[in-house]
């Protein structure tokens, strides 16, 4: 990040507007600093989740808990230990095809008018009873929309249509668990969350599930009515109406197609293996096979709470770091944690090589 980047400050319709750069170049400087610190914190990665953790991945879980470093590194460690299990990259089409076919979630071929990619989700068409298998089709909804994002874009809407909606649709264990996954892990990706039409039994369940969103997110979410003139024009400022689907209150006739979707779907996976490789930058690439690596001092994923829990969970952790391999083509079949803490890397190579070339590894 440089020091002409600009700070995102959101709208109330979610959309992100930008300060000028003499007002910012201070606080761009510090943002850096923080980004570093966490990096160091993290040490060294592979595969996936060195792709993962670019400068404004790190920035997006330093935004999620206010530039505190120490929370923000916590947080990032829990979701890299999350993707190196879960492997959300990993999920295909034909793994979800099944949750998919009567549209529950879908992106829309279309952005709004700030660039960002749609995902509908229409609780009515609720078609599975697997809570495991919803959540891995909301996670692979999600990784899509990622895919898709424009290189300036970072977030996503939310189009979620209530036609249709009943007492039988609610279930407060999924809403739960879709809440802790994008908050925990797909931290500022949500950009605002339009509630359509909810029926007033809505409101009841909402006051229920609201305690599990974090307030920054609470404030996301915009109830929309079609009878509404005030409402209305938050989806006016938001999508241009010739394109918006008529469920929506725009003036497209369109509507779900599966097999259309199913198509589509396969056709975007292929740009997947491209978007996961990792990237070698010119100075990594004229390193010398051979040269030693610095020893790792490796920190507890989960815990983040002083030096004493540090040195508890050194021994344990840092037997688990030569089996860290989360790159493209390995098939984990075993969960593994990441190396951590970068800011303790131990002797340089001039000073390996004073000590007869001593080499360092992580056991």
């Amino acid at each position: 990040m440089s020091t002409d980047v600009v700070a995102p400050q959101a709208n109330s319709n979610g959309s992100v507007k930008l300060s000028s750069s003499s007002s910012s170049s201070s606080s761009s400087n510090e943002e850096q600093e923080k980004i570093n610190e966490v990096r160091r914190s993290l040490g060294p990665l592979k595969g996936a989740l060195a792709v993962y953790c670019t400068d404004a991945s790190i920035a997006r879980y330093l935004r999620a808990r206010n530039w505190h470093v120490k929370k923000a590194t916590k947080m990032l460690k829990q979701t890299l230990k999350w993707r190196s299990e879960y492997k959300p990259e990993e999920i295909r089409w034909e793994q979800v095809a099944n949750e998919a076919a009567t549209g529950k979630i879908y992106r829309l071929n279309q952005v709004d008018k700030h660039g960002r990619t749609v995902l509908v989700l229409r609780p009515s068409s609720e078609n599975s009873k697997s809570t495991k298998g919803k959540i891995r089709y909301f996670v692979y909804c999600m990784e899509n929309a990622i895919l898709n994002l424009a290189d300036n874009q970072e977030q996503m809407v939310w189009l979620i249509d209530f036609h249709g909606f009943n007492m039988s649709h609610i279930s407060v264990n999924v809403t739960r668990e879709t809440a802790n996954v994008l908050q925990n892990h797909y931290p500022e990706r949500l950009g605002v969350a339009i509630l359509y039409n909810p029926p007033k039994f809505f409101e009841p369940f909402w006051m229920i599930v609201k305690p599990f969103l974090e307030p920054k997110t609470q404030k996301k979410v915009k109830f929309v009515y079609s009878d509404d003139l005030n409402t209305k024009k938050i989806m006016e400022d938001l999508f241009d109406m010739d394109d918006l689907e008529s469920s929506f209150g725009g003036n497209k006739e369109i509507c779900f197609n599966i097999s259309e979707y199913s198509e589509r779907m396969k056709e975007e996976e292929k740009k997947m293996p491209a978007f996961w490789a990792p990237k070698i930058s010119p100075v990594t690439a004229q390193q010398p096979a051979s040269e030693p690596t610095p020893p790792i001092d490796p920190v507890n994923l989960v815990s983040d709470s002083g030096e004493s829990d540090k040195e508890q969970a050194d021994t344990t952790l840092a037997r688990e770091v030569d089996s860290l391999d989360i790159s493209p083509e390995n098939n984990l079949s075993e969960v593994h944690e990441c190396p951590a803490d970068g800011e303790k890397l131990g002797h340089t190579a001039e000073e390996i090589s004073k000590n007869d070339q001593e080499i360092c590894e992580v056991k």
